[in-house]
Formats: structure tokens, C-alpha cells, sequence
């Protein structure tokens, strides 16, 4: 028997009632690996509730007349709390780290949002001051922190070795980009229906990840 073969089998689980049971492989997730469902739970409210009533509220013809601020309030709450979590997962996955070098990777993972979310603010105040176009923020901010975010999911996906939440970033930074081809309120049904049903989708398919087998 060869080597291949011998290390397939052994990482083999069997199926009940499955033809071929002894060689159907399962996924596996990496030990120590962090629940990132609170953080997906947050930042989709904040997708569906700050997008959702600023699609319904802007535009020539708006469903619902909302006060102005409303949108951006909840939008704003909802990322504060998902950065939150956010950041509480990133310290959870450096206390969980075995060696020095992802100790470290997870700190710096855990600052990088909070630099990120302050170069953001730094890069739209700086914008609107100098184009002297006010409305500009309606714009950037809700494409912005969909950008910065999918980023962020990116590199915590690779440096965790955590395919969902890496293929959530890439969905994230594509589609918050490509919404600001649309213009207004076009852009916010984008950012509501494509990222705020991702985050959905995400924190399901995450309790499944978590249910799976960690990997040896």
C-alpha cells in the first residue's frame, strides 16, 4: 500500500449508508480557530438596517421619507459593534495561537482595525474638505468601510487558514467597490441585498465550520 493511500484512509470518516463510506473525507477547521458569527451578525444588521433604510429613502421617488441621519446612525452603530467583535475574535484567535510568530499575527490583526477604520475617516474627511463636496460621505462611507472591511476579512481568512471567511472578504471588497458604479440609491440596495445576504449566508455556513472536525 502506498503512502498516499495510507494517509487518505487514515483521515477518512465514514458515512452510514454510503456506498463508498470508508473514503469520504470531511472538512476540517484549524485548532483553536475563533466564532465569528457575533461579528457576522453585527456587521449584517448594520448592512441591512444603515443600507436598507437608505435605499428606501433616497432616490427621485423614495418608499419612505426617514430623516436624513437616520441611515448613517445606524450604519455607524452597527460597524462600531461589529469592529468591536471584531477585534474581541482577533484577541480570542491570539490567546488560542501555539507559537510566538501567530501570537504576534493576531495582535497585529487586532490593531489593523482600528488603523484601517481611522485611515478611512482620515481619507473621507480629508476628501470632503478639500473637493468641498459634502455629499461625498454618503458615498465613500458606506463603499469605504465595505472595501476595508473585505480587506481585513482577507487577511484574517488567510493568516487563519479560514476559506469562509476569506471568500467573505473577497465578496465584500468586490461588490462594495463595484456598487459605486451605480450611483444613488442604486449603490445601497447592492450594499443591502449582496453584503448584508453574504452575512447572512456567512453566519450559517459558520455554524457548520465550527461543527466540523478541527484538523490534526
Amino acid at each position: 500500500m502506498s503512502v498516499t493511500t495510507t494517509a487518505a484512509t487514515a483521515t477518512a470518516v465514514p458515512l452510514t449508508g454510503h456506498p463508498d463510506a470508508a473514503f469520504a473525507p470531511t472538512a476540517a477547521r484549524v485548532p483553536g480557530d475563533v466564532d465569528n458569527r457575533a461579528t457576522y451578525v453585527s456587521f449584517g444588521l448594520a448592512y441591512l438596517l444603515g443600507h436598507g433604510s437608505a435605499a428606501v429613502s433616497e432616490g427621485a421617488t423614495p418608499l419612505l421619507d426617514l430623516p436624513g441621519w437616520l441611515p448613517m446612525t445606524l450604519l455607524g452603530a452597527g460597524l462600531a459593534v461589529g469592529t468591536v467583535q471584531a477585534t474581541v475574535a482577533a484577541l480570542r484567535a491570539q490567546r488560542a495561537a501555539a507559537g510566538p510568530d501567530d501570537v504576534l499575527s493576531g495582535k497585529l490583526l487586532g490593531a489593523a482595525w482600528v488603523t484601517a477604520f481611522a485611515a478611512l475617516f482620515l481619507a473621507i474627511t480629508g476628501l470632503t474638505a478639500t473637493l468641498d463636496i459634502p455629499d461625498v460621505q454618503s458615498l465613500l462611507w458606506p463603499t469605504g468601510s465595505g472595501f476595508v472591511v473585505g480587506l481585513l476579512y482577507i487577511a484574517e481568512g488567510a493568516q487563519r487558514r479560514n476559506l469562509l471567511h476569506y471568500g467573505l472578504g473577497t465578496w465584500l471588497a468586490l461588490t462594495s467597490t463595484a456598487a459605486l458604479l451605480l450611483g444613488t440609491p442604486g449603490l445601497y440596495w447592492v450594499l443591502t441585498l449582496a453584503g448584508g445576504g453574504a452575512y447572512a449566508l456567512a453566519a450559517v455556513l459558520e455554524g457548520r465550520r465550527l461543527a466540523a472536525p478541527a484538523a490534526p
